[in-house]
Order: C-alpha cells, then structure tokens, then sequence
C-alpha cells in the first residue's frame, strides 16, 4: 500500500480566509534550535502600548462572567441541564467536523467511525521528469511527516541545489501559509518563509495556477513544474523514490553515491512498507481521528502490535533490511520522531511512550544523529503545527512541554547499534502483524 499525503484531510475545501499576521519566524541551524518559546495563539497580535488596557478589559470582562454565573446559580456548579446542552452541543460540532477534517471509511471491513486517508490527485511522477528533472520546485511543510520523508531523502541524496524548497505554516483554518521573506541567512533555512517558485500567499494558490485550474485538496509535499505551471506530484512514496532515482546530473552534492532503494532489497522495502504504512504512518492519525471507540481500538491494537514486532526486528538488525539505510527507514522515522512529541498525548496512542522501546528508541537516536536527517527535524514546528492547529483535538489550542525523550541532549547519545551485524536479519511478512 502507498501512502498518500494529507495531514488536515479536508483544509482545502474550506473557504479561503483572511490571510493571519506572520508568526515569528525560526531561528536558523542545522538543528533549528530555537532561544524563544513561541506562543500558539499567534492570531491575536496585541501591541505593547495597549497591552495595559486591554489587561484591564479581559479581566473586566471575566468578573462579568463570573459575576454573571453566580447571579444564575451562586458559588456552585453550573446546572445539570446547562452541562447536558454544551456537551450535546459539543459532541454534535465535533462529529460534524470530524467528518469533514477526517473523513470516515465507506469499507464494510473498517469499524464505523474508522479514518479513511483521502486519495491523491497526482499520485506518480510522469517518467519524462526521471530523465530530465529539470525546473522542479519542492513545496512542504514542516509538522507533516509525508513531507518530513521528503526532506530528509532530498537532504541525504545531496539534492538541496538540485531542488529548491519552499516551506509553507499551518495558518488558522488549517490551511498552508506562507509567511513574508525574513532575515537572510547563511545556507539553507529550513524554516517557514516565502513562496520562492510563485509568490503566492496560499498553498491552495499555487495549485489553482495550474492549467485549468484545481478545487481539490492542497496537499504537502508536492512537486512544482515551475517552467510549465503544473503539479508533478503530491504524493510522498513516489515523489523519494523519483528523488533516489532521477538523474540531477551535475547538482547533486554529497550524496550521489546512495541508492536507498538497491535493486536486491526492494521487494523488502515493499514488504515492510505495506506493514508500516497502515499500522504505523497511517496507524497514529487512525487512532487520532477515530470517531468511535471500536474504531479506536482496532487501529491502536494495530499500531502496538505492529511497533511490537519491529522493536523485536531491530534487536538483531540495525535497519529494517539489516545495514543498508532503505527508503523504509525513512518513512518509519517520520512517524517515530513525532511519537512521543505528539502522538501519544494528542492522538491517544498511550499504551507505550517510544522510549519505553528500547530498540525503537535507540534507533530513532541512530537515524537521528545522522547530519543530514537531524538538519530536518524542528520539533518547534512540529509542536506547534500539531496542538495550535488541530483544534478539534485540542481545541484549547495550549502546547505542552517537549517530553524529555525528544531533548536533542537524549537524542544524540551513543546508542551502540552500529555493533548489531546483519547476521539476524530476516525478511518480514504482512502475516507477522
């Protein structure tokens, strides 16, 4: 099974909004450390000269509140009824943008309620683009982990000169913005920023500059003819593997010796791909967005019993397919190094933390500190992306503390997996989950 890319499934079908103020922009380095703490709600701009005031006005405001439900009923709390209508009125807005945002599957095999990933409108890239991947422009976005794929083949094939990028923020409807150019920086920033093949202001613009236009979902990553004005291709497997198999030629830099896809491990790759794709990468947004609780348990038995068996696989195996690094990798690491991040807390994959894996851990760390996938990690963006954006999940919109499995302190301390030989490996089959 291929994945297909979509973080916030149904964002394009909601009308365009205003465009919000810019929120401050990353700091750069190859691990996009960050010395300010960006608040979430970066919407509401308030100045420094009103900010006395407007104190003075919100808690005007909440002393008429709480003045107010005490006129109704004194110190204690609200009436039962009260209670019973927000939460009927709650459950009822919450399913109905479920169902937009996250649409249900329509297979009699799936639990009701069940997250069905919508497809891909340009899901291959034409062969023509293999022989001649010239004029190409690589849009992303940094919390999506399809995306996140992307960037990290395109960084260790040495293709940063080959294929410029531009990186888009979620904005309030959960849409892709794009912010006004910063500072200049030295090197690449992999940090929200302009739209350098188009200026446009919207992800959804790009698309429509298409010939005849587009009205479906704006999607990340995608790659841009930017001579032609054409989408290539939004969906993520195919777009790595164009990057692990095009001839780039003269501009590929310090990478042009690595196949991550080798002829004699590729039905293996497959093999792992079609047990990883839906148990795991898709795995975590089908318990996130489970709208019933059978749904629910079915995809997060689905997702342990799956990272069971890989934490067992990789006692004995470095990488998946021994010790060659394979494009399988890559789209495992994407989903394990937002797991304790965001997908145990937000989308309630809580029966293990990744760093209750030993093996798992150790080999998110081994991938990790690996130069050229650690220059696309920014946990910053992925954080934010996640909890201020997702709001029917987290409709406070308040970010919690990086957990201290995911400090880069942990993350680059020795983890001894170059010591496992590929005496162990062993091919693994669907039938194993």
């Amino acid at each position: 099974m291929t994945p297909i890319d979509n973080m916030w499934p149904a964002a394009s079908l909601l009308p365009n909004p205003p465009t919000p103020q810019p929120r401050p922009r990353l700091s750069g380095g190859s691990r996009h450390r960050t010395s300010e703490r960006r608040r979430c709600s970066t919407l509401t701009m308030l100045s420094s000269s009103s900010s006395s005031s407007s104190s003075s006005s919100s808690d005007a405001q909440e002393d008429l509140v709480t003045a107010a439900g005490r006129l109704l009923w004194g110190r204690g709390l609200p009436p039962q009824a009260l209670v019973s209508a927000v939460r009927s009125g709650w459950s009822a807005a919450w399913h109905l943008m479920m169902r937009q945002l996250a649409p249900s599957s329509s297979s009699a095999a799936s639990p009701p309620g069940s997250y069905a990933r919508p497809t891909s409108s340009f899901p291959s890239v034409p062969p023509s683009y293999y022989r001649n991947p010239k004029n190409l422009h690589l849009y992303v976005a940094l919390p999506c982990p399809w995306a996140h794929r992307v960037l990290v083949v395109r960084a260790l094939k040495g293709l940063r000169s080959a294929l410029p990028v531009s990186i888009a923020a979620p904005g309030f409807d959960g849409s892709w913005l794009f912010r006004p150019r910063g500072p200049s920086v030295v090197g690449e920033d992999l940090s929200p920023g302009p739209d350098r093949a188009n200026a446009r202001r919207t992800l959804r613009e790009v698309y429509g500059l298409r010939r005849g236009g587009y009205d479906g979902r704006s999607t990340v990553p995608m790659l841009w003819d930017a001579e032609r004005k054409e989408v290539v291709c939004n969906e993520s497997y195919a777009i790595i593997e164009f990057l692990n198999s095009a001839d780039f030629g003269d501009e590929v830099h310090g990478g042009s010796g690595l196949d991550l896809c080798p002829s004699e491990l590729k039905n293996e790759i497959n093999d792992w791909n079609r047990v990883i794709y839906p148990n795991v990468n898709n795995g975590v947004y089908r318990c996130g967005f489970a709208q019933s609780q059978e749904a629910y348990d079915t995809a997060v038995n689905g997702l342990f019993n799956t990272l069971d068996m890989i934490e067992s696989h990789l006692s004995t195996s470095r990488y998946l397919c021994g010790d060659a690094l394979t494009l399988a990798d890559v789209c495992l690491f994407t989903t394990l190094i937002r797991f304790d991040l965001v997908y145990n807390i937000l989308f309630k994959c809580t029966k293990k933390k990744l760093l209750e894996y030993p093996n798992l851990y150790g080999y998110t760390c081994d991938m990790y500190q690996i130069p050229e996938v650690v220059s696309t990690c920014n946990f910053e963006a992925i954080m934010d992306g996640y909890y201020c954006t997702l709001f029917p999940l987290n409709p406070g919109g308040i970010r919690p503390v990086v957990p201290s499995a995911c400090n880069d302190d942990l993350l680059s301390k020795p983890h001894n997996r170059e010591a496992l030989s590929s005496s162990g490996k062993r091919s693994i089959h669907a039938s194993e989950t």
